[in-house]
């Protein structure tokens, strides 16, 4: 079990450490072949893959340079789970970070992915106190784009065909935001909160 518990909450969604409660849904959208896309896993997607993935997170202490830390995403108004977002201190640079996200497609088009990703944003500059923080996507997965664009990320390069993926090339797409673009963004953040 890990010594730190880190619970972060917005209006409607509770963004929490997963228990063992949470494998049934997790690998429900896991195995949505239009969420796996863009993933780094392949569907199907098992509860014995889901419990095994689970039980490993039970390991991790967040904000450990280098390793990724997950968080579930809860539905406050049903206590379920609709998906994940997690983040990874560089090991090269304690000040900076990467961040990932999935949601589970019934539950896209809402504005939760983009309440839990200015969430998770929140904790890592006003509690972290961190620099920078960039994220990865797929230059076809529009919907990640989009979602980046919304929180006050910018787009910082595309590198054609730059990594082999699903067997296949695929363009990268790195986006990034500072801390005092994120500070100065904010309020107008807030207007997206609970929003499509």
């Amino acid at each position: 079990m890990s010594l730190f518990t880190l619970k972060l909450e917005t209006p409607r969604l509770l963004l929490r450490e997963f228990q063992n409660s949470d494998k049934v849904a997790f690998a429900t959208y896991r195995s949505d072949p239009e969420i796996a896309k863009y993933q780094s896993w392949d569907t199907p997607y098992s509860e014995a893959q889901a419990a095994a993935f689970i039980e490993s997170l039970q390991h991790f202490t967040s904000g450990i340079l280098g390793e990724w830390y997950q968080l579930a995403i809860e539905l406050k108004s049903t206590g379920e789970i609709i998906g994940d977002c997690a983040f990874c201190i560089l090991a090269e640079d304690g000040k900076q970070a990467e961040i990932g996200f999935t949601l589970a497609r019934k539950y896209q088009g809402n504005g939760y992915a983009t309440e839990a990703v200015t969430c998770l944003l929140n904790y890592l500059f006003n509690h972290l106190n961190l620099h920078r923080v960039r994220a990865n996507c797929d230059r076809e997965n529009i919907a990640s784009i989009k979602l980046l664009e919304r929180v006050g990320m910018r787009l910082e390069g595309r590198f054609i065909k730059s990594l082999w993926f699903k067997n296949n090339w695929v363009d990268e797409m790195w986006f990034a935001i500072l801390q005092d673009e994120f500070a100065a963004a904010n309020v107008s953040l807030q207007n997206h909160i609970g929003s499509k």
